[in-house]
């Protein structure tokens, strides 16, 4: 049983909301006025209960959404449930925490990184775009990546954000962990210059993929 039932989880959100971080919030897509940091320490007060996730996330309540993701067992979660958390997000943060601290981490991963790969919602697609890269960094074997580079040609430019996003984040990792396909990779970035305007601030790497696979492989090979 959980340690905090959703009522009192929601109530001390409710206490840590702050109207000018909403206002901060509500420009990038969340609707909600609670520090992170804050709600990680709420978090870590409650431990962990994949029970208190589930009842969260049906309260529709986005701070509870994103503390529910905080307090998940990752594989205590089926891939139904998963998808259909994915499908009722309203909020960005929620997705991205989403697709990192669950489906990332989920042994259902590659089921629903094929479930999601060609699905009608773009969202669906970022999250099996992120979940593709996340297995190029640990086994770029097991994928075709010559094939993810031809989509990622012929539909990068015109992506939705969300997806475009992800899709970019792909190619960069293919150039930067395939040597072998990285000629190639900056030839897609170079010629479609997605991102490529991006604003980003000094210290930051640059989400346009040859100034971020250029950076990474200086980093790493020197």
């Amino acid at each position: 049983m959980p340690s905090i039932t959703v009522a009192e989880a929601l109530a001390d959100l409710a206490a840590l909301e702050d109207p000018k971080a909403r206002a901060v919030n509500e420009r990038h897509g969340d609707a909600h006025g609670v520090n992170l940091s804050q709600m990680r320490a709420l978090a870590k007060e409650i431990g962990l209960s994949t029970e208190l996730t589930r009842a969260l996330w049906q309260s529709g309540d986005v701070a509870g959404q994103l503390l529910g993701l905080l307090v998940a067992k990752p594989r205590e979660l089926s891939a139904d449930e998963i998808d259909g958390m994915l499908r009722s997000t309203r909020s960005a943060k929620a997705h991205d925490w989403l697709v990192n601290y669950i489906a990332k981490k989920s042994p259902l991963a590659a089921e629903l990184r094929e479930r999601w790969f060609d699905d009608g919602d773009p969202d669906a697609r970022a999250a099996a775009w992120s979940l593709t890269t996340a297995r190029i960094v640990k086994e770029p074997g097991s994928l075709d990546l010559d094939a993810l580079l031809d989509r990622i040609e012929r539909e990068l430019t015109d992506a939705p954000a969300r997806e475009q996003w992800a899709m970019n984040e792909t190619l960069a990792h293919i150039g930067i962990h395939d040597p072998s396909r990285r000629a190639r990779a900056l030839e897609i970035g170079e010629r479609l210059q997605v991102l490529a305007d991006y604003p980003t601030s000094p210290n930051c790497t640059s989400p346009y993929a040859p100034a971020w696979i250029a950076e990474m492989v200086r980093r790493r090979e020197g």
